[in-house]
């Protein structure tokens, strides 16, 4: 079997998820507007994920290394998240939507994480790119954000439950055919985590980059209300989302030539610039369109960052404990900054608008750059590639 046939399966479980993602992501907050929640309550409904997120990233990850098995441990989040969103879509009350949302939240946060963390190591046993394998994702993203966005201006953003219950089936289905990582260590313990818990390095720089992980969240979280409140539709959104999402697959595609130039950190740095450059630019836009307009600049700060920031973390981390450490740097990149961002945005677009919002998230950037620029002067910031605990 080819290379690349070897890899449909995996390809098409990034497809189907970051199409199902992109719903949760896009309009959500739209959806919870018309149940008639206010933009602090927005907030708490987003934090619970985050909150869900920063709890089971790691619980799933060390499961997923004990038992050495990243295939399994998917199955049972896909599950967890048919049965868990079908009830949380179901829910019209702020107190039920909470607990429902964290319930099913649990079991669909880890996917992303276990989904990177499986094709990191499938790229490793292949030779090829993760960012190559990652695109699809990206493409996946970008289909369901603009065909789903035009669906929900048609028919309404209350019945974005049937797409998403869709792309969740698929996921579901290829994971049948699907191969998993082989993993020649020892089961791990408990205790072995604590080697990660003294990486001062990973810790450190977990520490540094959560200045600009908060920023991503944020607009995550309030684009969308940020595009209504300019006067933009829910087909806008999914546009503004599409935009965005193609420039980032083209940053995954070409992301192992572009590392092969130049050290991860120093990518990390440069789109922690642009990061301040894009939100100062967000806070000054009249019109919807011109948000879409900018959306280019998503591939080249997420895109770029979360790809260069993910290949250094493997690099932090031992092969053994490969899991257990992408998902603590998920918890940290979007479940602890998703809670700042969602209980922090919230109430700053609520009160004062999303263009002061912006200028908020464009100073956290600039306070990100600086703190990066100097963890890269630290000695263990110029990159040794080493392992630090193997």
């Amino acid at each position: 079997m080819s290379v690349q046939k070897s890899l449909i399966p995996l390809k098409t479980l990034f497809v189907s998820f970051h199409a199902s993602n992109t719903i949760l992501i896009s309009f959500l907050p739209l959806y919870l507007y018309y149940r008639g929640l206010n933009g602090t309550e927005i907030g708490w409904v987003l934090a619970v994920e985050s909150c869900a997120s920063l709890l089971a990233q790691p619980i799933w990850g060390y499961l997923s290394d004990k038992f050495k098995t990243v295939r399994k441990i998917l199955f049972i989040c896909v599950i967890g998240l048919l049965i868990g969103s079908s009830i949380f879509f179901q829910m019209d009350t702020l107190s039920t939507i909470l607990i429902t949302g964290a319930a099913f939240y649990f079991f669909a946060t880890p996917i992303g994480a276990l989904s990177d963390s499986l094709a990191q190591r499938r790229a490793d046993e292949l030779n090829v790119s993760f960012g190559s394998i990652r695109m699809w994702g990206s493409v996946g993203f970008a289909i369901s954000a603009l065909i789903v966005g035009k669906i929900l201006d048609q028919f309404g953003v209350q019945y974005m439950i049937w797409p998403y219950l869709f792309f969740g089936f698929v996921i579901l289905l290829v994971l049948i055919p699907m191969q998993d990582v082989k993993v020649e260590s020892e089961p791990v313990k408990l205790k072995d985590v604590r080697r990660i818990v003294a990486n001062k390095p990973f810790l450190l720089f977990l520490a540094v980059i959560v200045f600009i992980t908060i920023t991503h969240r944020m607009n995550d979280y309030y684009i969308a209300l940020y595009i209504a409140e300019l006067g933009g539709s829910e087909s806008l959104v999914g546009l503004a989302w599409f935009m965005g999402v193609i420039s980032e697959a083209a940053v995954f595609a070409l992301a192992g030539f572009w590392f092969r130039k130049y050290r991860t950190l120093i990518f990390i740095i440069f789109a922690a610039i642009l990061y301040t450059i894009r939100w100062f630019l967000y806070a000054y836009v009249d019109d919807p369109m011109h948000v879409i307009a900018l959306q280019f600049m998503h591939g080249l700060t997420f895109g770029v960052f979360y790809t260069a920031a993910f290949e250094y973390v493997t690099r932090l981390i031992p092969s053994f404990l490969q899991s257990t450490g992408h998902l603590i740097f998920f918890s940290v990149y979007f479940g602890l900054s998703g809670i700042i961002g969602s209980l922090a945005g919230g109430p700053i677009i609520e009160v004062f608008g999303g263009s002061t919002m912006y200028l908020f998230m464009g100073s956290l950037a600039a306070i990100g750059t600086v703190s990066l620029i100097l963890y890269h002067l630290l000695p263990f910031g110029k990159e040794n590639t080493v392992r630090e605990m193997e």
